[in-house]
């Protein structure tokens, strides 16, 4: 390979990143699966029948020299904490375009910090390409839009809109979303929100009711990507995330229990939901509800369109949103999804 044309997937061979890989594959995408397991590597690189690399991310020669020849890196290797940083700073140096699919706030505030250098190396620096941010992104991005100067922002995450016979016995959560939930731990607070530009820590979450079709839902403030991300594409200096909390999150959960992931029928099963609240300077408030397919089914569609536009030659250099690179019409992109004003 003598020019940058290629995609290259890391963390190919996790369940999420299968998904992923065989999407961008059936739409002809030029790929390079990419892991640190070499079996499992060159496995799914035969099944697939494209390129396969193996390299860790502690090499900081290795890394680079496994970027040979590639146009975008989509990182789905969790824990994102541990891949994404060298993954980035490798991309930035050599002109090779970052996305990746964490839902971890601390690699949003790492890639932003990364803004600078990428403006200068010509290359976009994308994280949240998956589930979060985009949906949320898109929602806050098209609220914010109907009021004049917002000054305040309130999103809220339903991960699952089932009935309960729906959601009974259902997997909702991989392995690696599992591991990524709970390794570092401690490093997020979880009251974090934005106030007048700035991230600030609460004495404890703040905590809301919203509204997501079906009644009043009890939500929790948490240290979501969109404290960074809503900033970006809105510019509101005041921003609250909250999830619904009638859903478990991946916390405790026994790994050697769990399957690799939701099943194709389950991946299928009910809806997620996100409302954005803006608030203009004058007082005058806009709500809307983005209605998508649930996480790793959208993910799976989102993170590849994503990369699709970066290979056509689609993206604006520095950090960018979802939302700011490609506005909050980028969701009309996303088979089956909707905004609904409120």
């Amino acid at each position: 390979m003598t020019d940058r044309r290629y995609l290259l997937i890391y963390g190919a061979t996790g369940y999420t990143g299968r998904l992923v890989a065989e999407h961008a594959r059936s739409l002809g995408l030029d790929l390079i699966v990419a892991g640190r397991n070499q079996q499992r590597v060159d496995a799914l690189a035969k099944e697939l029948e494209v390129e396969g690399r193996v390299f860790p991310v502690d090499d900081p020669a290795l890394v680079r020299e496994g970027l040979a020849g590639v146009m975008a890196v989509l990182n789905i290797a969790g824990p994102f904490r541990l891949t994404a940083e060298p993954l980035m700073d490798a991309c930035v140096a050599q002109g090779v375009h970052y996305l990746d699919t964490t839902a971890e706030y601390g690699v949003f505030a790492a890639a932003r910090t990364r803004d600078a250098a990428a403006r200068e190396a010509g290359v976009m620096v994308m994280s949240g390409t998956g589930w979060d941010v985009v949906p949320s992104d898109c929602v806050a991005a098209h609220a914010a839009a109907r009021v004049t100067d917002p000054v305040r922002l309130r999103i809220a995450l339903k991960l699952l809109s089932a009935t309960p016979q729906e959601a009974a016995g259902l997997n909702l959560f991989s392995r690696g979303s599992v591991v990524s939930a709970t390794t570092g731990l401690g490093d997020d607070v979880g009251a974090l929100v934005r106030a007048d530009g700035d991230i600030v820590a609460l004495p404890e979450p703040k905590s809301a009711r919203f509204d997501f079709g079906d009644g009043p839902e009890e939500c929790v403030s948490a240290p979501m990507g969109d404290l960074i991300t809503s900033h970006v594409s809105t510019g509101t200096p005041s921003i609250e995330v909250y999830v619904e909390t009638g859903l478990p999150l991946p916390i405790g959960l026994d790994l050697d229990a769990l399957p690799d992931g939701p099943t194709a029928a389950e991946r299928e099963v009910g809806r997620s939901k996100v409302i954005a609240e803006a608030v203009g300077r004058d007082g005058t408030v806009a709500r809307a509800l983005i209605d998508t397919p649930t996480g790793y089914r959208f993910t799976q569609l989102s993170a590849v369109e994503i990369a699709r536009r970066v290979l056509a030659g689609v993206y604006t250099p520095g950090f960018q949103s979802p939302a700011s690179a490609y506005g909050p019409e980028l969701f009309l992109s996303i088979a089956d999804s909707h905004i609904t004003d409120l």
